[in-house]
């Protein structure tokens, strides 16, 4: 199968803070591979701006080095190196200040897309998108990618949705939600909407419950402080984990533009129940033999953060009453894995008798490692000996199924960042979407900061605390297993 790219249009793409860990570990390596494949144009220009005092030369070699570090040595052509760093640029610029700024409108071309990168604090976000304006950098082709946090509760939320709606139109920001630009994720809306097989049968009548898993095997190294100030529930549930749910159960859109998928996101999240305190279970990650647990990695030793959550909700609609919905994710768990699974009822009758025990269709989406669909189904075992029932899956692993091209996977960034030069936010969350998101999660939060409700410990390397298995076992049911 060959795979067919499609080249942007011509522009220029600033990125604010583009010395940080993001810029060299994600936006720049991912730049380069659309480079390289011809999808970006060699007459594109990508200024860095950061605080640090160097010129164009030198952020060129940082450039060079965030490539050699982050990309295999086969991905990186030595003259395709060079022909991209001929695309590089940088300017000092002051956010808070009146330095860098007319040197950086200097540097824009016009008649070109313009895309401005906020890979910076939300505190930088207002006086960003103030002198972006003051210095005529904007205009109608202009856009801003802004990073989460999207705000901490639903009053900073319409805050800063406030701040960045005085100097831009709704149409010109992108929130970017990595997680949506997995091949998988979309793929779920292509299953979804592109198949009479799957359709007709998601909904309360053939699903018995879904579960949404990011499990991640890394603890808070080196974010403990920006952690404890957020957690599972903020940094994971809020805004990944519920994007995620509302691809699942949204109905289908009039079509697939970006306006059109966003309302259907945004009715799930507004028929979301409230959810009952008995239907939570937070954790806290501990590891007494070698002192690495949440607690020795955050300045409060008395922390009442949680690193793991798993709930029950419920969706209040026709398509889906009396489905549970299972989410769950972690710090410090067996393995990273993360996968969408929607597991179908029973047959309603089995003409094979109790001995063959319960069989159930199941559709799993993995989005990390390993990027693929599976639908399990119920075959006879090979062999002599009986009408003997076994579940197997039809795999879809991309790598697999699609060739050698489909290995290579494009990093989300990559997608994500060519649709804002296309201008095309289906993938990126409206203002009242973000919102809507923390009106129903600030509730939950204020519920056990009220209670003073500590997070249960679970070793390292596990599944999460055991009560959180309770959630499932109490109606019968199962978490899947966690794969390394």
């Amino acid at each position: 199968m060959v795979s067919r790219v499609i080249p942007v249009d011509d522009f220029d793409l600033v990125i604010f803070g583009g010395t940080g860990d993001l810029a060299r570990r994600k936006i720049l390596p991912g730049l380069f591979r659309r480079f390289h494949a011809g999808q970006m144009p060699s007459t594109s220009r990508i200024i860095g701006a950061a605080r640090s005092e160097m010129d164009q030369a030198t952020y060129q070699k940082e450039v060079a080095g965030a490539l050699e570090e982050f990309l295999p040595k086969d991905a990186r052509p030595k003259d395709q190196i060079d022909a991209f760093l001929d695309c590089i640029d940088y300017v000092k610029i002051d956010a808070m200040g009146e330095g860098g700024w007319s040197e950086l409108s200097s540097k824009l071309r016009s008649g070109v897309v313009r895309a401005f990168y906020f890979s910076v604090a939300p505190s930088l976000f207002g006086p960003l998108a103030e002198r972006l304006h003051g210095h005529s950098c904007a205009g109608p082709k202009c856009r801003i990618v802004v990073e989460k946090p999207f705000g901490r509760d639903l009053e900073s939320a319409k805050a800063l949705n406030k701040t960045l709606r005085d100097h831009f139109d709704e149409g010109q920001i992108y929130r970017i939600d990595h997680y949506l630009g997995k091949e998988t994720v979309q793929n779920l809306m292509a299953v979804r909407f592109g198949n009479v097989l799957f359709e007709p049968l998601w909904n309360a009548q053939y699903v018995d419950h879904v579960q949404i898993t990011v499990s991640e095997s890394v603890g808070v190294e080196g974010r403990g402080a920006y952690y404890d100030k957020s957690g599972a529930m903020r940094d994971m549930v809020q805004n990944h984990l519920m994007q995620l749910l509302c691809l699942t159960a949204m109905e289908p859109p009039s079509r697939f533009d970006p306006d059109a998928v966003r309302d259907e996101k945004l009715k799930v999240i507004r028929a979301l129940d409230p959810v009952d305190p008995a239907d939570i279970v937070r954790g806290q990650y501990t590891d007494p033999k070698k002192g690495r647990g949440y607690l020795e990695q955050v300045e409060d030793p008395d922390s009442i953060t949680e690193s793991f959550i798993a709930m029950k909700l419920s969706v209040s609609n026709w398509r889906w009453a009396g489905v549970p919905f299972y989410l769950r994710t972690g710090k410090r768990m067996k393995a990273r894995y993360s996968e969408i699974a929607v597991v179908f009822k029973d047959a309603p009758h089995s003409i094979f008798g109790q001995d063959q025990g319960r069989h159930r269709n199941v559709l799993t989406i993995r989005l990390q490692p390993n990027e693929g669909m599976d639908l399990f189904v119920t075959i006879k075992e090979p062999g002599p000996g009986g009408m003997r029932l076994v579940d197997l899956p039809l795999d879809m692993t991309f790598a697999d199924a699609l060739g050698p091209e489909a290995a290579d996977v494009p990093d989300a960034y990559e997608r994500l960042i060519m649709d804002v030069i296309r201008g095309n936010q289906t993938l990126f969350m409206r203002g009242d979407e973000v919102e809507a998101a923390w009106a129903w999660t600030d509730p939950l939060i204020e519920g056990w900061t009220e209670r003073r409700e500590k997070p249960l410990p679970y070793e390292t390397g596990s599944t999460g605390p055991e009560e959180a298995a309770m959630l499932l076992h109490r109606t019968g049911r199962r978490w899947r297993e966690i794969r390394p």
